[in-house]
């Protein structure tokens, strides 16, 4: 349920060719800013802008001034940027996202309509299409005691190598106000998270999170 194929529509990125070369998607985090540099270069002057070194905006995208974009960066078509955003790099953001008042974002690759709308950080994330973070919800991307990230599921434990891990969030998924995604969270398709929660480890798509012992499978 957590390699890159269950969790994300790769048709709705343009991180496609770099998730499609991995088994699991946090191995991609460590390549978010190479990939960028790489594709911002053959991005079609007519369709972006270049305001600034390895910054690429589309020309139909709406930024607000108050907004800080540092490289390397994409902004896709019809996204919203809005006033006080942080965009520190690292940062490959899809068609049609919102990147809201006081958000921070960092190493990060966001799909399609994804919306981070209210004082929200992500960092060393994923969030898939149509991801939607509540007011308040952060990624949180380092361990308290400073060591490797590891990925927990009933089944098994995966070492990621990776001090700085945050989330992935697959297609559609949910996460409601003021919750925190502890680091090496993996929430699959179609999750919805409660209001304030604290989520660890992998939880299982198409599931209403209410807490850590009461995660309710859908009924279809």
């Amino acid at each position: 349920m957590y390699t890159t194929i269950d969790l994300f529509d790769l048709t709705k990125t343009r991180a496609a060719s770099l998730l499609a070369a991995t088994k699991y998607p946090w191995e991609a985090l460590k390549s978010i800013r190479e990939f960028i540099l790489d594709i911002g270069k053959e991005l079609p002057e007519e369709e972006f802008d270049h305001p600034s070194e390895d910054v690429w905006i589309a020309k139909d995208a709406k930024i607000f001034p108050s907004a800080y974009i540092g490289g390397p960066c994409i902004i896709d078509h019809g996204t919203e940027v809005r006033h006080c955003a942080f965009i520190r790099g690292s940062a490959l953001i899809g068609q049609n996202c919102v990147i809201g008042n006081s958000v921070e974002l960092k190493n990060v690759i966001l799909f399609d309509n994804v919306q981070t709308p209210h004082y929200n950080y992500v960092g060393d994330s994923i969030l898939g299409y149509k991801a939607h973070m509540g007011a308040g919800s952060i990624t949180s991307n380092v361990k308290s005691d400073k060591t490797l990230v590891t990925v927990h599921s009933n089944e098994e434990q995966l070492a990621t190598g990776l001090k700085k891990f945050g989330a992935i969030l697959g297609d559609f998924v949910e996460v409601g106000c003021n919750s925190v995604l502890n680091p090496g969270t993996i929430i699959g398709r179609h999750t919805n998270i409660y209001p304030v929660s604290s989520v660890r480890g992998t939880i299982p798509e198409s599931s209403i999170y209410k807490d850590a012992k009461r995660i309710i499978i859908k009924e279809h």
